[in-house]
């Protein structure tokens, strides 16, 4: 047998060789009876590890609680009970209301709510010019984008040492992407506001416009700035009827056109309260782009152009005579037959009749002499108070910071002249809303109120002040109907409206006074229906030039009769007028009167009878002559037949007959000698101020 050495006591104790385990244990696990010792750091260890375990557990199970719920609630909304896209859109912007740019200024609308102006935001370039360096090139890179910039005036605005100016007030949002691309240092963007006007040129005159920082420049812009700040949230909303408008401007346009004219007006009023329902002036102008009006398009004819009314003043004539009791529309008539001089002045009329004329026949023939002797029964002191009290010598009250005063002769310089000619519209220059508006309170009953561009509200009563009888405001309703069925207004008729009115022509005067050969204004002035007359309308055209349609003349019967029958036409179903019976008795004969009622009797304050008047139903004498009577030229030393005027006018009897009327046709009683004192015979000319004077 072998040797075996003995372990050393101080060997560790032998390892007997392990026995292969069991295949059901594990291999890693210790053999039984051997010890195994681990350490406290490893205690520590298993320690956190379990406790770890644990909170992973807890987790993943609130991770699984909450991706169960959203899937229930997936499978709740897309699959149990789908989610309705419409409704659930609509509560929520109820609930949510898009937010809107809060506008600095108040829109205005016409009396039908259609939007007139508005104000919306826009962006605006502003640039920084002490970060800029290259002027040029970058004028030119903007220019790529905004062609319409100048480049002169753009290198200017980009230089200098200011920190911040202006390049291009509104962009578009494509315009602002093209910016944004050319990434230039010194170039911002800012939140600005513009103010626009989606009808163009309709009621330009009357808005009027802003600068580039909101403030108002003219029109109803200028009168109301401060109520179109303080309110914003109110619109403005104006007397003006958008789809009147744009039928007056076609009319006065095309009569423009036709007539080869440099301008023209038009005007449409509500006799009852005065609203003014249109208001043109050509030339006019896009509101959006006052930038590119001339003077003359931003010139306002309507309540800044002051001209010779013209015959359209006789209407005015033939009220005071009624209202003054100094002439009778059935009884007097007035000499037509011969020329009044006055001085180195004549007076004539347009293819007089040359004969009497009865007090409808002045105005249904537009008769200058007629007129003037009906004018000369009630004296220059009471022609210049009724007309005072008419508003024609003062600036018209209308809202619009754009009105002229009249042209008018000074109260102590009207005399005998000056009423002879205003009777007949020469001498004193108005605005065409003067006349327009005058004629109006002849029409209505005879209340003058003042012209408004403020819609009222529905059956409200304006104020007024009377300045005739409803007696005579129906008699002149008469009258200005005859005018338009047998006189200088034919061609204003529109069938079934019963168009009443005048026509005007006056010719135009120069810078330094004077009249201009074949420059003139023709106008027409009237209202409908006259049975009843809701609207008033005046229509003028400046310097209309003869054409083959009208036969060769340019007087108000062939030019702006017509364009008010077109306008009649085209604003009467607007406004909700339905056409009577042209034939209807009781309205013919409520606008009916003869141009000869009964016989009458000459009366003229060109022969006042010395002796007490004769009443009307005295004996009448013979009929006036109607011949053709001796001219006065053949005896110039003799004066014109002018009755001499009371310092004091006193009230004179509606018909003052004509004593010793000859009965011989052909035959005129003598001129009565007039007594001229040194005060008259230096009587200064009626003024004739040039009729655009105002602009």
């Amino acid at each position: 047998m072998p040797h075996v050495t003995p372990p050393s006591p101080d060997s560790p104790p032998l390892r007997h060789p392990r026995q292969a385990a069991p295949e059901h244990e594990d291999p890693a696990a210790p053999a039984p009876g051997v010890v195994v010792r681990v350490t406290q750091p490893d205690l520590a260890r298993r320690a956190q590890l379990e406790r770890s375990r644990g909170r992973l557990v807890i987790a993943a199970l609130g991770f699984g609680v909450l991706f169960l719920a959203v899937a229930a609630k997936a499978t709740w909304s897309t699959v149990v009970m789908p989610a309705e896209p419409k409704r659930l859109n609509a509560a929520v912007r109820a609930l949510q209301p898009p937010v809107q740019h809060a506008a600095s200024r108040a829109p205005i609308t016409d009396r039908n709510g259609e939007m007139l102006a508005i104000s919306l935001p826009v962006t605006a370039l502003v640039a920084n010019p002490r970060v800029i360096d290259n002027k040029e090139l970058v004028a030119d890179r903007i220019r790529t984008v905004l062609p319409q910039l100048e480049r002169d005036k753009l290198i200017e605005r980009l230089s200098g040492d200011r920190g911040f100016v202006y390049v291009a007030r509104a962009l578009t949002p494509r315009e602002q992407q093209g910016i944004i691309n050319l990434g230039i240092a010194g170039l911002d963007f800012e939140e600005a506001e513009r103010r626009y006007y989606p009808q163009g040129r309709a009621a330009v005159h009357v808005l009027g416009n802003v600068d580039v920082d909101g403030n108002g420049l003219s029109g109803i812009e200028r009168r109301y700035d401060e109520r179109l700040r303080t309110e914003r949230d109110t619109p403005l909303k104006l007397s003006i009827d958008v789809r009147v408008q744009l039928a007056l401007r076609d009319a006065v346009s095309q009569a423009i056109h036709d007539f080869n004219g440099i301008g023209g007006a038009g005007v449409v009023l509500d006799v009852n309260t005065a609203e003014v329902v249109a208001m043109v002036s050509l030339p006019d102008y896009d509101a959006g782009d006052i930038g590119g009006a001339t003077p003359d398009q931003r010139f306002n004819r309507v309540t800044v152009g002051v001209y010779e009314p013209g015959s359209t003043f006789k209407l005015f004539t033939a009220a005071a005579a009624l209202e003054y009791g100094t002439a009778n529309v059935n009884t007097s008539s007035f000499d037509a037959s011969r020329p009044i001089r006055y001085g180195r002045f004549t007076i004539s009329d347009y293819k007089g009749k040359n004969r009497w004329l009865s007090f409808p026949e002045m105005l249904a023939y537009s008769s200058n002499l007629a007129a003037a002797h009906m004018a000369a029964t009630y004296g220059p002191a009471r022609q210049r108070e009724f007309l005072k009290r008419a508003g024609m010598l003062a600036r018209p009250p209308i809202e619009l910071p754009e009105a002229a005063a009249p042209l008018v002769p000074p109260a102590n310089a009207w005399r005998d002249i000056n009423m002879y000619t205003v009777s007949f519209g020469h001498g004193i220059s108005v605005t065409p809303l003067h006349v327009v508006s005058g004629v109006s309170a002849i029409a209505n009953g005879g209340i003058l109120r003042p012209p408004t561009l403020l819609a009222q509200p529905p059956g409200a009563a304006r104020e007024g002040t009377r300045l005739i009888s409803e007696q005579n405001s129906e008699t002149m309703r008469r009258l200005m109907r005859l005018v338009v069925t047998d006189g200088s207004g034919k061609n204003a008729e529109v069938p079934g409206y019963f168009v009443g009115g005048k026509t005007g022509t006056a010719q135009k005067t120069g810078p330094r006074g004077g009249y201009i050969m074949n420059k003139r204004i023709a106008a027409f002035v009237g209202a409908f229906p006259m049975q009843a007359p809701r609207y008033a309308l005046y229509v003028m055209v400046d310097e209309p030039k003869p054409n083959a349609k009208s036969h060769g003349y340019a007087t108000a019967g062939w030019v702006a009769a017509p364009a008010a029958h077109t306008v009649i036409s085209r604003i009467a179903p607007i406004l909700g007028l339905v056409p009577e019976d042209p034939a209807n008795p009781a309205i013919v004969a409520a606008t009916q009167i003869p141009l000869q009622p009964g016989r009458a009797r000459p009366a003229t304050a060109s022969a006042r009878p010395a002796a007490p008047a004769v009443s009307p139903a005295a004996a009448r004498p013979a009929e006036p002559p109607r011949s053709p009577a001796p001219r006065a030229a053949a005896a110039p030393e003799a004066p014109a037949l002018r009755a001499p005027q009371p310092a004091q006018p006193h009230p004179l009897p509606r018909a003052v007959p004509m004593p010793n009327m000859p009965a011989t046709p052909g035959s005129l009683p003598a001129p009565v000698p007039l007594r001229m004192t040194s005060a008259d015979a230096a009587a200064p000319a009626p003024r004739r101020e040039a009729s655009l004077a105002a602009r």
